[in-house]
């Protein structure tokens, strides 16, 4: 038979609860019980990875020193870990014993939110624990009377565990049923932890939300534009922005990426032509995707400007993407 032991205090000097766990544990020894004591001020950084240790152990017992109030961080995030991570069909079948010194008021009350908690993981309680004010570490220690009320409830432990003492149903348990109970989370411990990381990083989750609102607005466009397959809407901008007093001959292809075939705008001494299909010898060759024309059209930015900052490559009479933004003023 194999007990594990938690222990969620501080590991200060003097510390009751490290005492009484000793104890046990030489009463589980004469008993040929094998005993594990997991540290968790120790194991603070893989609290999270502990509910696996649950897997091959017959029995459990809690135990945390009241200092302040409550039963301590530690103790709780073991108890989060076993809610999100735990075997919860193993832990159904695990009895829990839980262990409370205090060296201040509220030992009983750490006890009844121990069982309470691992009644509402599934778990079984069969004692009402062991808890006790401790003001004195020395007398403590030096009395035979408590040490004797020690290592009957680590003999009482044995007794329950090895024998598989039935359980009377708990209220804690009917409401779970009743309620349902959250499913373990899908992601590893590791993986979790490594999220909590990211999210805690404001500079991480501010990237994020810019990267996420800019592929919104990409597959926004996409898509309504795919609703509407308008190919004359870039044929109707250029026709109605054309600034006729200009006197220029020229002929401009567009290689748009998401169209089958280029646009193609000439223009002569007032009169434009704007169609899709292909023209060989182009005064200047424009190449870009739908994003930088919708915003050369809609007046966000100029030809020329798009072709400085590399959102265009153009080939051939470069001397004419200034012109183009005069021919056509968006």
């Amino acid at each position: 038979m194999k007990i594990n032991i938690y222990y969620g205090g501080r590991g200060i000097l003097d510390d009751p609860s490290l005492y009484v766990i000793g104890k046990m544990q030489e009463v589980f020894k004469e008993l040929n019980v094998r005993t594990e004591l997991f540290k968790l001020y120790e194991l603070k950084n893989t609290i999270t990875t502990l509910p696996a240790s649950i897997n091959d152990c017959d029995g459990v017992i809690l135990a945390t020193t009241v200092e302040w109030f409550g039963i301590g961080g530690f103790m709780q995030q073991f108890l989060d870990a076993c809610w999100l991570y735990g075997n919860r069909e193993k832990i159904s079948s695990t009895y829990m014993c839980p262990v409370v010194m205090s060296t201040t008021y509220g030992e009983k009350e750490a006890v009844y939110g121990l069982q309470s908690a691992w009644e509402i993981l599934g778990g079984l309680t069969a004692n009402r624990g062991l808890s006790a004010y401790v003001s004195n570490i020395r007398t403590f220690e030096g009395n035979p009377g408590y040490n004797s009320i020690i290592e009957k409830y680590a003999e009482n432990v044995y007794r329950i565990i090895s024998q598989k003492a039935p359980v009377m149903p708990s209220s804690n348990q009917a409401m779970k049923k009743l309620t349902g109970a959250i499913p373990n989370m899908p992601l590893t411990p590791q993986e979790t932890e490594q999220l909590s990381r990211y999210a805690a990083d404001e500079t991480y989750v501010q990237q994020q939300k810019e990267d996420i609102a800019e592929l919104t607005s990409l597959f926004k466009g996409k898509l309504e534009q795919g609703k509407t397959n308008d190919d004359s809407r870039y044929i109707t901008a250029f026709e109605t922005h054309y600034n006729k007093s200009m006197e220029l001959t020229a002929t401009y292809r567009f290689e748009i990426k998401e169209k089958e075939k280029p646009l193609i705008v000439q223009v002569s001494d007032g009169l434009i032509k704007c169609y899709y299909g292909d023209y060989d010898n182009p005064d200047l060759r424009c190449k870009l995707d739908c994003s930088m024309m919708d915003q050369i059209i809609s007046g966000r930015i100029t030809v020329q400007r798009a072709f400085m900052t590399g959102a265009i490559q153009a080939k051939g009479d470069i001397k004419m993407l200034r012109e183009l933004d005069q021919v056509f003023r968006f």
